[in-house]
């Protein structure tokens, strides 16, 4: 095996890992934490209404909210 391929495949893991944490830094950063914030709480809030006054169900059926 080329000697040199050891040093390449240690090039791509530094990009790869620098890469990694470049993402992790960007995702918390302040300006991303209301986005997230809201984002965390979406689970929790109400079912919304679709726009014919239908409620989504679990099941995919269609309840009438009248």
């Amino acid at each position: 095996m080329n000697p040199l391929w050891g040093h390449a495949v240690g090039v791509l893991i530094v990009l790869m890992m620098t890469a990694f944490i470049g993402i992790w830094v960007w995702a918390w950063l302040p300006y991303h934490q209301r986005t997230f914030g809201w984002l965390a709480r979406m689970p929790m809030e109400d079912r919304i209404a679709l726009e014919d006054g239908s409620i989504p169900s679990a099941g995919g059926e269609q309840e009438t909210d009248r």
